[in-house]
C-alpha cells in the first residue's frame, strides 16, 4: 500500500527521525555506563530490554490503543494480510544487541559503528526497493546510493580519531556489518507491522518481548558455556536504567516514520541525529575524559550534506 504524505508532514517526520537518532545516542550512553558498572555487556543489554518490556507491559493493560493494535494484528494474520513471521521483527533487534556485545570488545566502538552503519545503509536501499515497509517501493537511484555512501564516509570521519587498526578483524567487521543489516530489516518490518496494528506502541511491545526473549536465551547460554556469572545491579546513578524506556519510545517513533520516509531516508536523518547527540554528550557528559572532536563535527556536517545530495529532504527546498 502506497502511503501519501504532504511536504510539510514529511518535513516534520524528517525532524522526528533526527530526534530518534538523538534518542539512540542517549540510550547508548545509558547502556554503556550500565555495562561498565556491571562488567557484563550481555546482562546490561538484557536489563535494558527487560526494563523496556516491563514499562510497556505495565502500560498495555490500561491503554486501549495497544490492546486494539493487538486485535488488529490478530485479524490481519487471520486474514493472511501479513505473514506471521514478520511479527518477529524484535528477534532481529535482540540479535543486533547480541552481536554488538560480542563484537565491540574485539574491534572497538568506533570501527563497529562504521561497519554497522554501512550494513544499515546498504540494507536500507534493498528493503526500500522491495517495499518491505508497506510504504511503497523506492528505486535504487544514483542519488540514493551517493547519499548512502556519503553517510557511511561521514561516520568514518567522525570516528577516525578513535579507530585502532591494531584490533582489526575481518570476521568481526563482517559481523558488525551483519548487525547493521539486521537493523535495516527490523525497521522495515516494524513499518509493516505498524501498518496493520495502527498503534506504534503495539509494535514496541512486540519488539521488546521478542528482543528480551533472545537476550534471555543468550545470557543463559553464556552462563552454561562460559560460566559467566550474573552480577548484582548497581544502586545508581538512576539514569543508567533509562535505556529501555528510551528504546520503547524509539521503536514507536521509527515504526511510524519509516512507513512515510522509507528506511534509507530515515537512516540518513537518524545517523545525523545520533552524531549530534554524541557531540552533546561529549560536551555535557563526556566518558573517559573524551573532549569534543573536530572529526565528529566534520562527520555531522558531511552527514547532512549527504541528505541534501540525496535529494531526500524538503527542509532544504523551501
Amino acid at each position: 500500500m502506497k502511503i501519501k504524505s504532504s511536504h510539510s508532514q514529511i518535513a516534520r517526520l524528517e525532524i522526528l527521525a533526527a530526534i530518534s537518532g538523538l534518542l539512540i545516542a542517549l540510550q547508548s550512553r545509558a547502556n554503556g555506563e550500565l555495562s561498565h558498572l556491571l562488567g557484563n555487556s550481555t546482562e546490561a543489554a538484557l536489563v535494558s530490554f527487560g526494563s523496556g518490556l516491563i514499562v510497556i507491559s505495565l502500560i498495555a493493560p490500561f491503554n486501549n490503543s495497544i490492546k486494539q493494535g493487538m486485535r488488529n494484528l490478530r485479524a490481519a494474520v487471520a486474514a493472511k494480510q501479513i505473514p506471521r513471521w514478520r511479527l518477529f521483527a524484535g528477534v532481529l533487534g535482540g540479535s543486533f544487541v547480541a552481536l554488538q556485545t560480542q563484537v565491540v570488545p574485539l574491534i572497538g566502538v568506533a570501527l563497529y559503528s562504521v561497519a554497522s552503519i554501512a550494513g544499515q545503509t546498504a540494507m536500507s536501499l534493498i528493503v526500500d526497493r522491495i517495499g518491505l515497509t508497506g510504504g511503497g517501493k523506492k528505486l535504487i537511484s544514483k542519488r540514493r546510493v551517493t547519499a548512502a555512501l556519503i553517510t557511511v564516509f561521514a561516520v568514518l570521519i567522525s570516528a577516525l580519531d578513535r579507530i585502532s587498526l591494531a584490533s582489526f578483524s575481518v570476521l568481526a567487521v563482517a559481523l558488525a556489518t551483519l548487525a547493521g543489516a539486521l537493523v535495516g530489516v527490523q525497521r522495515a518490518l516494524n513499518g509493516q507491522i505498524n501498518e496493520y496494528s495502527k498503534a506504534s506502541f503495539t509494535t514496541s511491545f512486540l519488539n521488546f518481548f521478542m528482543g528480551t526473549s533472545v537476550l534471555v536465551i543468550m545470557l543463559f547460554a553464556l552462563l552454561v558455556i562460559k560460566g559467566n556469572e550474573i552480577v548484582a545491579l548497581p544502586s545508581g546513578p538512576w539514569w543508567v536504567y533509562t535505556g529501555g524506556t528510551v528504546g520503547v519510545i524509539y521503536i514507536a517513533f521509527t515504526s511510524t516514520i519509516v512507513q512515510h520516509l522509507g528506511v534509507l531516508t530515515f537512516t540518513l536523518f537518524s545517523v545525523g541525529g545520533t552524531l549530534i547527540g554524541s557531540l552533546l554528550i561529549d560536551i555535557f557528559s563526556p566518558t573517559n575524559g573524551n573532549t569534543v572532536s573536530w572529526y565528529l563535527v566534520s562527520g555531522i556536517v558531511m552527514t547532512y550534506f549527504g541528505v541534501v545530495i540525496g535529494g531526500q529532504s524538503r527542509l532544504f527546498k523551501r
